[in-house]
This record gives structure tokens, sequence and C-alpha cells, in this order.
């Protein structure tokens, strides 16, 4: 099974990392798959806005809801999760050298998000990068059977990882 994660200390270090990743294979001509995400800063005390860029040229995606002051709920707009999954998971029908998911976060702990579309990868031998947070670690582990390899934050090597992972293009025949 090739799937690998990366946890990155910092706030939002995990999805920069993973937008980094991403970029550099994109100018490298590869067609990774999945989502990378983009936190946007508001003013005052409110959170970050978050959306999602689906690769490898896809829409940015809004998945986070304004609540409100005070508000204390899950921020997450699961219908717009659920938007990019299906993105996702049309892309990868369509041919991807790997994916990305952007995080394995509390939809894929409960079994829902882009866990279908990390297992079609896997069972299709198409390498998988997933960002995890330590609150959902023990979940993924779970997922994965104890059987994805950790990968630290470190964009040189991960790269290293998914070139030697993804699927060389066949040899043209003439």
């Amino acid at each position: 099974m090739n799937i690998a994660y990366t946890m990155a200390p910092g706030r939002g270090d995990t999805d920069m990392l993973l937008a980094g990743v991403a970029r550099a294979l994109l100018a490298a001509g590869h067609a990774p798959a999945g989502t990378v995400q983009i936190n946007t800063e508001r003013p005052g005390d409110h959170p970050c806005d978050m959306d999602v860029q689906v690769l490898p040229a896809g829409p940015v995606i809004r998945i986070s809801q304004t609540l409100g002051a005070g508000a204390r709920g899950c921020r997450l707009d699961a219908s717009a999760l659920e938007e990019a999954v299906a993105l996702v998971g049309a892309d990868l029908a369509n041919g991807a050298d790997c994916l990305i998911v952007n995080k394995f976060g509390k939809h894929e702990a409960e079994g829902r998000g882009f866990r279908p579309v990390i297992a079609d990868a896997l069972m299709r031998d198409i390498p998988v990068l997933v960002g995890i947070n330590a609150l959902n670690r023990a979940a993924f582990e779970a997922f994965t059977d104890g059987l994805a390899m950790y990968l630290p934050p470190d964009a040189a090597e991960i790269e290293a990882w998914l070139r030697g992972a993804m699927v060389p293009p066949l040899a043209e025949t003439a």
C-alpha cells in the first residue's frame, strides 16, 4: 500500500507544505489529483477562511462557514467538502500520478469525506499523501491499519517519496 502522511508543527504549516509539494509536482510535469488548503486570515478575532484548491487546476472551494461571533460549532461546510471530494474522485478516475489530501479530518475519521477517494486511489495503485493532525491521527492509523508511512514535514523528502512511488509512464510503442 503506497500511502504516506505528514504533520507539520505550526498552525497552517501542513497546508503550506502540501501546497508547495503540489506546485513542485505540477512544475515537473506530474498530474496530481486531490486538494491543498489555502487559509486566509480575517480581520479581528475571527478564525481564518478555509478554501481548498482542487488539483491539478480545478476550482477553489470555500469549505468554511462564517458562523458569527460567539459560535462554537464546527465551521466546516460539509456540502462544500463533499463537492471537492466529488471533483477529486472524477479527476482520479480520469488518471492521476498521485493523490494529495490536505487533511484527514473529522469527516474522514467518521468514515466520510475523502475516505472513499483515498481507498479508490490505493486500489488503483496510485500513491497517496495525506496531511493529518494529532487529533485525528489514531483514526487515520486505524483506517490504514498502521501501514501508512510517516514522512517528516520536509518538502524535498516528501517529493522524493512521491516520485519514487509514482508509476513511471508507459513507454510509447511504435
